[in-house]
């Protein structure tokens, strides 16, 4: 039954090769995005093998938490907390599709607005546009970073 998600293979592999080559934050990062993963895996009414998409999507998820949390610590003055958290979601970065640029993510906005015909409905087309860039830009981009810059360009729409 080769149903297991091949990303979580590699995450694994990469665990067993980071514990052997003494990498302790590579190691604690993935033992930590595994449990995660498992945990994706039980939610829910039944467990199921989670896709490779489903890991990414944790994967992202994860990333996310990272970046957040290191905010908040050097928001908060702990520095080196702040450190360890980037650090983490420098080793998550690397099995996520590369990042779409502030560029690229504001091209792509538009591009959806004059696909779905929408630069004059302003915020009314908010979840319509949501909708559309979220399988473009899943695991390429923050959510919240899409959602500013389609915020941005349909407020323009009645703003000026």
């Amino acid at each position: 039954m080769a149903s297991m998600s091949e990303m979580k293979d590699q995450l694994r592999t990469d665990l067993t090769a980071s514990i052997k080559s003494g990498d302790k934050v590579r190691s604690s990062t993935l033992r930590m995005v595994l449990t995660a993963v498992t945990n994706a895996e039980v939610a829910g009414k039944e467990a199921r093998e989670l896709s490779d998409d489903d890991v990414l999507g944790v994967l992202t998820s994860e990333s996310k938490k990272r970046r957040e949390a290191a905010e908040a610590f050097a928001a908060a003055g702990r520095s080196e907390q702040a450190e360890k958290e980037r650090a983490e979601a420098v080793v998550i970065a690397d099995y996520l599709p590369e990042q779409l640029t502030e560029e690229e993510i504001d091209d792509l906005v538009s591009a959806t607005i004059d696909e779905l015909g929408v630069r004059d409905d302003g915020m009314r087309a908010m979840g319509r546009m949501m909708g559309a860039l979220g399988p473009k830009t899943k695991g390429r981009a923050d959510g919240g970073v899409v959602a500013a810059a389609v915020r941005a360009q349909l407020g323009d729409a009645h703003g000026s």
